[in-house]
Formats: C-alpha cells, sequence, structure tokens
C-alpha cells in the first residue's frame, strides 16, 4: 500500500507531537513541513527557529517557510509536493483558499476544542477560565472560515478542578495525535461522512493579550483561581502595586482558594505568618509564587522577606 503523502503545517512547540506521530508512522510519509518563518526573539533579537523547523529537521523532513502563503511561489512550491492531504496544527495563519482547493483529500486541521464550541486561536485557555467540565479535540476539514469547515472526528477530554493549561496540553497531546492519524486513514479511505457545523452553537475564542492577565480582583475568587492556572504560562495574572509613588508589576505564578478569610476590600493583601493573600470579591486568593518585575519567580515566603511592607497594599 502506498503511504499517504502529507505536508504538514505548523509552528509552536504545540504541533510537535503531532508531527512526531506522522512521521513515524509507516503508512504515511511527511513529504515537508510547512512553519512561520523564523523570528527575532530576546534582548538581543537572536533569530530562533520555530518548533517545528527543528523537529522536521531532526527527521529528515524538507521544511519551507513563506513569508507570504498567497504568493504564486508559495502555491506553486505546495503544489509540486503532490501531496493527498494537507495536515495543519496551529500554524497560525489562514489558509488562503488557493492553498485548500490543491491536495485531493483536503486540508485537515487540528483544533482542541469540541466544535462549533470554542473556535479561534485559544480554546484551551478559554475552556479552563470559564470552569468547564470538559471539552475535546475536533479533526476537521479546513474551508474559508476560522474553524467553520465540517467535522471528520471529535474525542471528548475530561476537565478536572485542578486543571491547568498545561495539564491540558499534556491531555490533547495523548489522545490528539493517535485520532489525527485513525481519522487520516478512515477519511482517505472513504469511510468517513463529514458532518457540517451547527453555527446557531458556535463561540469563539480570540487571540491572548498581556492585559488580559490584568487582575479584577472585584471578580469571585473562583474566576481569578482559574484565570491563574489558564493563562499559565502566558499571559500570566498580574496586578500593579504602588508603592512609593513607583509601579510594581507583580505576576502571580501559583495561586490557590482557600478557607482562611481576611474580610479585606478586594485587591487588598495581607499576609499570615509567611503566607501571602489577596481579597478577591467574595473570598480570599492565597498567593505561593510571585515574580516581581525585573525580577526571578519566588516563593511567597521569600517575598514577603524582601517586600514585607506590601501588607495592607491595595493593588490596580
Amino acid at each position: 500500500m502506498t503511504p499517504l503523502r502529507l505536508v504538514f503545517f505548523g509552528t509552536p512547540e504545540f504541533s510537535v507531537p503531532f508531527l512526531n506521530a506522522l512521521a513515524a508512522d509507516p503508512k504515511l510519509r511527511v513529504v515537508a513541513a510547512v512553519s512561520q518563518p523564523d523570528r527575532p526573539s530576546g534582548r538581543h533579537h537572536t533569530i530562533v527557529p520555530t518548533p517545528i523547523r527543528l523537529a522536521a529537521l531532526a527527521a529528515g523532513i524538507e521544511v519551507f517557510q513563506p513569508a507570504k502563503l498567497r504568493s504564486e511561489e508559495a502555491v506553486a512550491a505546495l503544489r509540486a509536493y503532490g501531496a493527498d492531504a494537507f495536515v495543519v496544527v496551529a500554524y497560525g495563519k489562514l489558509i488562503p483558499d488557493s492553498i485548500l482547493q490543491l491536495p485531493r483529500l483536503g486540508c485537515i486541521n487540528v483544533h482542541p476544542s469540541l466544535l462549533p464550541k470554542l473556535r479561534g486561536p485559544s480554546p484551551m485557555q478559554w475552556a479552563v477560565a470559564q470552569g468547564d467540565a470538559m471539552t475535546g479535540i475536533t479533526i476537521m476539514l479546513l474551508d474559508r472560515g476560522m474553524d467553520t469547515g465540517p467535522i471528520l472526528s471529535s474525542v471528548t477530554i475530561g476537565l478536572d478542578s485542578d486543571e491547568t493549561y498545561e495539564t491540558l496540553v499534556a491531555k490533547v497531546h495523548e489522545q490528539g495525535p493517535r485520532l489525527l492519524i485513525e481519522t487520516l486513514q478512515r477519511h482517505a479511505n472513504g469511510e468517513i461522512s463529514p458532518v457540517p457545523q451547527d453555527n446557531e452553537h458556535a463561540t469563539v475564542t480570540r487571540l491572548l493579550e498581556r492585559e488580559d492577565g490584568h487582575v479584577n480582583w472585584n471578580l469571585p475568587m473562583a474566576t481569578v483561581e482559574r484565570m491563574s492556572r489558564a493563562y499559565r504560562p502566558w499571559p500570566g495574572i498580574w496586578s500593579v502595586w504602588k508603592r512609593d509613588g513607583e509601579e510594581t508589576r507583580l505576576k502571580f505564578l501559583d495561586t490557590s482558594p482557600t478557607d482562611f478569610n481576611a474580610d479585606l476590600p478586594p485587591g487588598t493583601v495581607s499576609r499570615k505568618q509567611a503566607r501571602l493573600f489577596v481579597d478577591c470579591l467574595d473570598g480570599t486568593l492565597e498567593i505561593h509564587n510571585v515574580q516581581p518585575e525585573g525580577k526571578p519567580p519566588m516563593t511567597a515566603e521569600a517575598f514577603l522577606r524582601g517586600y514585607s511592607d506590601i501588607d495592607g497594599a491595595v493593588l490596580a
């Protein structure tokens, strides 16, 4: 049996386990990996290869990083691979019509939610932040819209009460590559009838920004604590401490709900021996790890040794 010829589209670390699984399957042949261009990073603006570029090169797969997918050169190059299907996992840009039409089996996308719920770029963070009991993985055919194409398969994933973005990613990586490979084979064999999405039940996420992590302490404690789990490691949750006429941004790296109730106005900091707390609308949140702006992360105990004057401060 001739292996299916695939071109893989992906960019971040999240995509790597999917590429590795496809490359390891003898019934599949990844002829190229398409990634966004390498970009400068860090204080010295050093050009850093994308995770997919590194993974593809390690697997002996050709890498293609066009600046513009819509260019005639990019379309011609992708056509020349003669792929049966394009597989897309967090590429980071919409795939234009001129490319969607190239492979005979279409462009197959992995989306980490139960579509049509949580379309868009941040479905896992949204699921945790909303306190959803479950989410999932959907394998779908791309069309012109954002995650609007017909569904080929899906699997449900339960969310634990202490679920974080990172633990949810691990669950998706555990089940997603296997579901993708099974779906590819069944789709190629004509065993799947794509199911249109019900747009009336669609919800949409957006790309997270740093400001999304700016805590409004007038929210319920459970909401802030879910934000802490959902936005880890980025953008994290943070507040501004106005100290001696200057503003210091504090990032709270690890939090938990607590039965301790300081009964202070929202945003007020309190301490109990070596423990650090901030009041929310309806309760008091414990802060376990803190990162002051320009400083390394530290435990609450270490933070309080150097910043004991935060006790009683009101965060903005």
